[in-house]
């Protein structure tokens, strides 16, 4: 489960208004903000949806409620 504050720090590490998230997660703007303020306890789809819009952007949230760029890249020499 990630936190509201996460989801937060998540956008703004991306620069991501709600609409961009929410346009990159299948979800409405209306669904970020009330998630972000506690209104709206989110299913689990919505949480996977939201963890894979960020994910396919290298942005990872940790288990101690953080959020940072991923660090798996793989870089092939030959």
């Amino acid at each position: 489960m990630i936190t509201a504050a996460q989801l937060r720090a998540a956008r703004g590490l991306m620069d991501w208004t709600r609409s961009e998230l929410a346009k990159a997660a299948g979800l409405s703007a209306e669904t970020i903000k009330n998630i972000e303020h506690g209104v709206y306890m989110p299913q689990e789809t919505t949480i996977n949806a939201i963890v894979n819009a960020f994910a396919e952007h290298d942005v990872e949230f940790t288990e101690s409620d953080g959020v940072r760029k991923s660090s798996n890249i793989v870089i092939n020499y030959e």
